[in-house]
């Protein structure tokens, strides 16, 4: 079965990063590819917009942010508040 490859946060759109323990955790649990960077954890919390969608063999879903460092998955998003 081919995976789904729908972003919830395309180009152009605004998106937060995750609370720190939500990051802290994946960090902690995560194995695979483009794991989190010690210092991406400084942007919990920080809204920006989404200057790129990936994906990752496999269906995973990952963003660059024009103001944010690094690549970001999607379970470490959440909605930007209006």
């Amino acid at each position: 079965m081919m995976p789904s490859y729908n972003a919830s946060f395309p180009e152009g759109t605004r998106a937060q990063i995750a609370p720190l323990p939500v990051l802290e955790e994946f960090r902690r649990t995560w194995k695979l590819h483009d794991p989190l960077q010690p210092e991406q954890l400084e942007y919990a919390g920080k809204v920006g917009v989404v200057k790129a969608v990936g994906y990752y063999h496999g269906g995973d879903v990952l963003y660059w942010f024009e103001e944010l460092p690094g690549t970001w998955h999607e379970c470490c998003l959440v909605k930007a508040p209006s």
